[in-house]
Parts: C-alpha cells; structure tokens; sequence
C-alpha cells in the first residue's frame, strides 16, 4: 500500500499458478505438500478473506486504489466497495451478462468461505443468482483503501480440492460458488475502465 494514495487501477497478469491466501488466513487450511507436487506457490495478500487459485488465463486480477479523500472513500468498511461493485456490474453488463446484482447485506459464510473466497459472500461483490461474478477484498490505511479484485474467466474447481488440507473443500461444495466470465480480458479491462471513468464524471 503506497504511503500517499492516488486513484490508480492496478492490473495484474498472472504468469504461473498461485495460492493467495488472506491475510489472516491460518497456513493449515492448506496442504503445502500437496501445492508443491502440483507446482502451485503459496503466497499470502494483505487484505482478508480465504484463498484465491490463480493459474494463467483463468482469472482476472486488479487492484482499484482510492485515498481517504475521495467521494467514494466511506469510513463504513461493511459498505466501502459497493460503489466498486456497480461499477463492475455495470461493466459487465455491456459485455452481455444479465441479472447481475452487487451484495449489499452483511457478509454470507458458508462452510468453506473461511478456506475459499469465492465460497463466501461480502458487500460489493458481484452475483450472478446464488454465484459469485467478483471477489473484493480490501486494505484500508489512513490514506485510503485498495480494492482487490478477482474474476474467474474459467472455474474449476478440481484444481482446488486438493490444495486444501484435509477435512478442506469438496468438489460439489465448490461446483456452483462460482459464474464465470469466459470473455478476452482485454474486453473485461475496458468496460471496466469505461464504468469507472463514467463514475468519476
């Protein structure tokens, strides 16, 4: 997180796979041994919540930075990504995905939300029915909040159940978490880029 912020978009392309976990997210929700026979590295973000599987060309990952002065900063953590949440629901509304709705209620716990993100529900995130579109999660400074973002463009979960120390996750708890975006990235970048411009005016 920079000392000063400024309104940023961060993209970030995923070159090999990883296992991010939350910040406060105990090492024994994961079978270490069983992600380095799958070759998948173990690293820990600073924002909370459960693992995110990140693997090339399946997940689209950015970070939107506000400082603590901005419109759509609110010292209200529980609601302080619905704005980001619009605007990612407005983005891929463009693109052609219907019925989609930003969680605007206390967050949603299942069984395994602790272990995986996209298990569990927070405010802003993006629905598709009972299926999670975008994962937020979020630092927050005194100087301002960073919004992390994931998107799934494929879901699989087979490649997570066996990450996941045992008893972790099966694979029909993860089958239906998840509604993919299965769209370029490119695409994906630019209304979103399109929706947050419109919301700065």
């Amino acid at each position: 997180m920079p000392v000063v912020v400024e309104p940023s978009v961060w993209w970030f392309e995923v070159d090999r796979p990883a296992l991010v976990l939350g910040s406060a997210q105990p090492i024994g929700h994961i079978d270490v041994e069983a992600c380095e026979r799958a070759g998948v590295d173990v690293v820990r973000r600073r924002s909370g919540g459960g693992a995110v599987l990140l693997r090339p060309d399946e997940v689209l990952w950015a970070d939107i930075l506000i400082p603590a002065d901005s419109p759509l900063w609110t010292p209200d953590v529980s609601s302080s990504a619905w704005w980001l949440g619009e605007a990612w629901r407005e983005a891929l509304t463009t693109l052609g995905m219907d019925d989609l709705h930003v969680h605007r209620a206390p967050m949603q716990r299942s069984e395994w939300s602790a272990q995986v993100c996209f298990a569990g529900v927070g405010g802003g995130e993006v629905m598709l029915g009972r299926r999670k579109v975008v994962g937020i999660s979020q630092r927050r400074t005194r100087a301002g909040a960073r919004l992390q973002c994931a998107v799934y463009r494929q879901w699989q979960p087979e490649a997570h159940v066996p990450l996941f120390a045992a008893p972790g996750p099966t694979l029909d708890a993860l089958a239906d978490c998840v509604a993919p975006v299965p769209m370029p990235f490119a695409e994906i970048r630019r209304a979103l880029l399109d929706a947050l411009e419109a919301l700065a005016g």
